[in-house]
């Protein structure tokens, strides 16, 4: 499971050999079943994941309601970082939507590698950066899409989604009911 971590960080910034084994002295690979928080809400954050195999999703509760936040599929790291970097617990949760493996990285042991590996500190920059720029995209196609045209994205960047997803879900990821979000499928 390692490898296709490794694999991954290739593609973000190649790193040595040596930080290579650095990082995977501080990992674990880890399987979780369907429908496992992975880490609960409340839970401060000291772990950073990668996802090897299935899907999670963060989540919050708000009025009583339980909303998903986003989606995190395969060859993606995971972490609440608000909590990760603040050192407070997180309001939201991590739960595996299918039978996922992982592997987790210990986040303190991480960021005290970045001294060592300056290439390790890099790597890790360009993955939370690149997280940044994902969120404000998610943030404008809230404020400025239509729930259909998001779910219309969703479904062209990540066909599987309808599959592997319950539709619960995804209308709550959409911002919508199940009820429309049936009405949106029903158009295709």
């Amino acid at each position: 499971m390692k490898d296709r971590m490794f694999e991954y960080f290739d593609t973000v910034h190649r790193i040595s050999p040596a930080a290579q084994h650095a990082i995977a002295e501080i990992s674990t690979e880890i399987s979780l079943p369907k429908n496992k928080d992975l880490q609960p809400i409340g839970h401060t954050c000291k772990t950073i994941y990668f996802m090897v195999k299935g899907i999670a999703r963060i989540y919050y509760y708000k009025d009583g309601v339980d909303v998903t936040e986003s989606f995190e599929f395969e060859n993606a790291i995971i972490a609440r970082v608000e909590s990760l970097f603040s050192g407070r617990p997180s309001r939201k949760g991590i739960q595996v939507v299918e039978d996922a493996e992982l592997v987790a990285i210990d986040a303190n042991r991480l960021f005290q590698l970045y001294d060592k590996f300056p290439e390790i500190e890099r790597l890790f920059r360009k993955i939370f950066e690149a997280d940044y720029v994902n969120l404000v995209n998610r943030l404008e196609s809230i404020q400025f899409h239509t729930a259909e045209e998001r779910y219309n994205a969703l479904v062209a960047e990540s066909p599987e989604v309808l599959q592997r997803i319950p539709l619960k879900h995804i209308a709550s990821y959409l911002g919508i009911t199940q009820v429309s979000l049936s009405r949106i499928r029903a158009k295709k």
